[in-house]
């Protein structure tokens, strides 16, 4: 009996370390998205993260600058618009800055379907959701 006790604890001082490092993973992760060369590389990244990230998660996106204009409906880029419908059917948030719509005269109709609009700007989405306790990551 005393083995079985012992063997029991021994076990629950490995659990424990386990339980508690999956725990302290991030559970919300934004994505800082402006530099079109880094689209696909951000969008991978992402993919990734979901896949290999702790259960459950929650990942946005805040893209703002040259990088909008990658995710123009009109845009010829049939793999990038896979990639995201598949971000967006896993529940991913991708938010679009205001003021980049604003400066290209676009609205999110001239955008991929799905994005929400971070009307008080990209930068400050992304502040606003960092002190949400969103982690914040840049490819």
């Amino acid at each position: 009996m005393q083995r079985r006790t012992l063997l029991s604890l021994f076990a629950l001082g490995f659990a424990a370390p386990a339980a508690a490092a999956e725990e302290a993973r991030a559970h919300r992760v934004v994505y800082h998205i402006d530099d079109v060369e880094k689209v696909a590389i951000a969008l991978g990244n992402m993919r990734n993260h979901r896949a290999g990230g702790p259960k459950p998660l929650d990942l946005a996106a805040v893209v703002y600058g040259p990088a909008l204009g990658a995710f123009r409906a009109s845009a010829d880029n049939e793999a990038l618009k896979r990639e995201f419908a598949a971000h967006r059917a896993a529940g991913d948030v991708f938010y679009a800055c205001a003021n980049t719509l604003a400066a290209h005269h676009w609205t999110l109709d001239d955008l991929l379907p799905g994005f929400a609009l971070a009307d008080k700007g990209g930068v400050v989405k992304l502040a606003d959701l960092q002190a949400q306790g969103w982690i914040y990551v840049r490819p």
